[in-house]
């Protein structure tokens, strides 16, 4: 594992993030208020000098609050476009992920349940989480800044910065806090529509002008370069999808697709005590899992997965046959 190694040049970051599209600081050199996009950075729990700017200023790249949907059958979506699904108190909604890859987050109200949708295009990681913190209800945004390469949004109440994987605040009067993650599944629109025919879907009309059928991070998602810094795991490359546990004790495991596709697509195993079945499609690259909701699931690349956690074990197809 190498250290902190940035893949392009850092200087050269918001330039990239202005060419998709987005608006980025005037200043080539900000002063350290308007590098830290006007946080003050209090109660860090994570070193300081490793919270950067990503380009855009704060709210940069704007959060949806509380979106327009539409029903499944007046979807625009194509059964092939990638979402993420979330269920709660038997509602099901889809949120597409070229929709994502322009705001990034998602305020939302679902089965009476405030979440938040996240996805953080530069790690690959869609999360779901519930706004419901210490008792109130949070409403949050995007901070424009970034650690180890990943989103960190801000709670507009206090104005904390949290990370997206962690999914704990870093900094401000939240400092510590813990969100709590809920299951969802990057899947296509097609299977999602087909398991939950009554669902809805978020819809083109965002009041903001995005051009939604393309991409403003272009081939990043198939290449081997960071924008950002990030520690590197070159045991796989960077972008290999992989599927992550995480047990309330902390203890994570890795699924590399790479794995799991040499492993027959299926894999059965107990993890933290848990018995969990993993899948995965290899044609259409999408994850399935079966674990008990006391296990977290995280999506994204092989280098975001493993930043974060880089104790974590990892399944190989040379462990075994597999179930």
């Amino acid at each position: 594992m190498s250290p902190l190694v940035p893949r392009l040049p850092y200087a050269l970051a918001p330039l990239v993030v202005a060419l998709a599209g987005y608006p980025v600081p005037a200043a080539a050199e900000p002063e350290p208020a308007a590098a830290s996009n006007g946080f003050a950075l209090s109660n860090a729990r994570v070193p300081v000098a490793e919270i950067l700017p990503g380009g855009p200023p704060r709210d940069g790249i704007p959060a949806l609050d509380a979106p327009r949907t539409l029903a499944a059958d007046s979807s625009p979506w194509h059964a092939d476009e990638t979402v993420i699904g979330v269920v709660q108190g038997g509602v099901a909604r889809a949120y597409p992920i070229s929709i994502l890859n322009w705001h990034e987050l998602v305020n939302d109200t679902l089965g009476s349940r405030a979440i938040l949708v996240s996805y953080c295009p530069l790690c690959g990681t869609g999360m779901v989480f519930d706004r419901v913190v210490g008792g109130q209800t949070r409403t949050f945004g995007v901070s424009g800044l970034l650690y180890q390469s990943d989103l960190l949004l801000y709670d507009l109440e206090t104005e904390s910065l949290w990370s997206q994987i962690e999914s704990r605040a870093v900094t401000g009067p939240a400092s510590g806090s813990k969100l709590a993650v809920l299951r969802s599944q990057h899947t296509s629109w097609g299977r999602w529509k087909a398991a939950h025919p009554a669902t809805t879907v978020l819809s083109l009309d965002t009041g903001h002008r995005r051009d939604y059928t393309s991409s403003p991070y272009g081939d990043y998602a198939h290449s081997d370069a960071l924008y950002f810094p990030a520690p590197l795991d070159r045991r796989y490359h960077p972008k290999m999808p992989t599927l992550g546990v995480r047990a309330p004790d902390g203890a994570a495991r890795a699924y590399p697709a790479a794995e799991l596709a040499r492993a027959g697509g299926r894999v059965e195993e107990v993890f933290a005590g848990e018995p969990i079945v993993v899948r995965y499609d290899e044609e259409a690259q999408l994850f399935d899992v079966e674990v008990s909701t006391k296990i977290e699931v995280i999506e994204g690349y092989w280098f975001a997965w493993s930043a974060f956690h880089p104790a974590t074990s990892v399944f190989s197809a040379d462990e075994g046959d597999s179930k």
